[in-house]
Parts: C-alpha cells; structure tokens; sequence
C-alpha cells in the first residue's frame, strides 16, 4: 500500500475527527482545498472505500447519522487516545499532510532531529515477523570498541527520539535479555537459516510496564511521591512521567503526584531535568540519591579551586 493513500486515509479520519459532525459534500470541499485532492473531486465510491480502509488501518469506526442532514462522525473516539500503535500510526500520518500542506513555511517549521538507526527498523521488524535471528555488529554507549552478535528480537520501542530493540541474545554466558540501541548498530542482516520461537506469554507492554523508560530491572515497584512547583505541575499534569502517575493532592503552590514504578537511572535523569521545580518526597532512598547528585553537581560549579 502507498504512503500516499494512507496519507489519504489519515486526512479522512482527522477532517472527520476534528468536525462535530460533518456532511459528505462538506467533506468532498475540504478535499478539493487541500493539496493531495490535485484538483480531483472525491467520488463518493472513494470515500467509501477510505472509511473502511480507516477502519482498517487504524481501527476508526466512521459512522453517518441521519438525523440532521446525514452528519459522519467517528464512534469510537476513546480508543483513538489510547495511544497504541494504530493511534501513533495515524498520528503521524496526519502531522506529516500537515507539513506537507504547508510547505511554503518551511523555513518557519522546526524539528527535532532523530539519530541515524531508523534504517535498521524495517530488517528488524521482517525478522520479528518471521522468528529470524538477526546479526549485529553493535557498539555500545561506554565501549570504544564494536562487536558481531546475533539475536531474536522481541520488540522494538521508540523512546526519547531513539529507537530501541529489545531482543535474546542466545549465545551470552550473562544476560540473555537485553536492550540494543539502533543508532549504536552499524550492520545487521537476516539469518534466514536461524529460527526462533517467541513465547507466547511475551507482552511488550507488560515487561515495559514498569519501567520509565527502556530500563528494565528485576526491583520490585515502589510509591514515588513527587512534590511539583505549580507551574511545572501543569507540564507533568499534561505530560505524564507514567501510565500510573495520579495527583493525590492540589493547591495554587504545588501539585504532589503519586507514581507505582521502579525509579531506574532513566527516570532519575528525567527528575533531575525538571530541578528544582520537582521534590522527591519518597521513597526516602530515592530522595537521598537525588539530593547526593544535586550536591555533587553544585559542587561541580561552586567548589574552591
């Protein structure tokens, strides 16, 4: 299927989504103004056939109501903000029409660059598809020096504009089970003569669940407790630090959180970035580690020389 059609797709679901309701005929408008449409009408086969492509791909039940004038309008709106894989798809894909629509502000959009490790994506996905191993030649964050491994992939992640591969590593006399930063591989290829089997226990969301980010320990789960500046509660309070984070308490000063996670190095970083607008509260030993970096990095900036 062409990137054009599901660009297509996604311009149907978001100009749908984003009306109260909206006719056929004020849809075939809105086609004509953008800049996909090339000036041809949307015959009324094709929009058909796009709902149901939506339906589909992105799993969008479009629906017409009679009552007033034959109005469609997406049923299922909750799921599309559950933030699976079909929601990021469509997401994307509507970002991108944006974009694409505008052009002539280009220079006035700006972007986040994302480090090279994409192109590694699509091998890895066909082996996750076809149990295939997959060799790497792989150089870690703290090592100088890279070296040729195979491994079973399990998943991939995106997380803070990188993206990430958990897999088995079969042959490794430690652990067998590891994370693997794609823009740190510098070859792969399919061992299409090697198999294996994923167990079907394997969630991806599960073993993630308890984790920030892509650190992933055997700790138990632990009540974090943060105490937030006010206008910093608004950023987390719209932005969750987790999928558990809960505001137990409120006022016009500061906001206190409540998180069930286990606070691995990733998340530490993440509440040093928001110093000092965020005060651990407990565990007590987390509030210790976090306060012992404060005071090693004031003393990076203000010891006597």
């Amino acid at each position: 299927m062409s990137k054009n059609l599901l660009n297509k797709y996604a311009w149907l679901v978001e100009t749908i989504y984003n009306s109260n309701g909206i006719t056929l005929n004020e849809i075939r408008e809105k086609w004509l103004e953008n800049d996909m449409s090339e000036g041809v009408p949307l015959a009324r086969r094709t929009f058909h056939k796009w709902c149901e492509a939506a339906q589909e791909m992105f799993g969008v039940n479009i629906e017409c109501e009679a009552k007033g004038g034959y109005h469609y309008f997406i049923s299922n709106e909750d799921e599309i903000k559950n933030g699976d894989l079909r929601t990021w798809l469509l997401q994307t894909l509507s970002v991108s029409n944006l974009l694409m629509n505008n052009q002539t502000l280009k220079d006035r959009i700006l972007l986040e660059n994302i480090p090279s490790g994409q192109e590694y994506l699509s091998l890895i996905l066909e082996a996750m598809k076809t149990n295939t191993a997959v060799e790497l030649t792989y150089q870690s964050f703290y090592s100088d020096e890279e070296y040729v491994t195979t491994v079973y992939p399990y998943c991939v992640k995106l997380f803070k504009q990188r993206w990430y591969m958990l897999a088995e590593c079969p042959y490794s006399s430690k652990t067998k089970i590891r994370i693997y930063a794609l823009d740190r591989v510098h070859e792969s290829r399919l061992l299409l003569d090697v198999k294996y089997q994923l167990s079907q226990n394997f969630d991806a969301r599960d073993f993630f669940d308890k984790s920030y980010g892509i650190i992933v320990t055997d700790n138990t789960i632990q009540t974090v407790t943060l105490k937030v500046s006010g206008n910093e509660a608004n950023y987390i309070r719209s932005l969750p630090l987790h999928n558990t984070q809960k505001e137990i308490e409120t006022s016009d000063e500061y906001s206190i959180f409540e998180l069930r996670i286990c606070p691995e190095f990733d998340f530490q970083q993440e509440i040093l970035s928001h110093t000092p607008e965020i005060e651990v509260l407990e565990p007590a030993w987390l509030r210790e580690e976090i306060a012992d970096k404060v005071k090693r990095l004031y003393n990076k900036y203000y010891e006597e020389k």
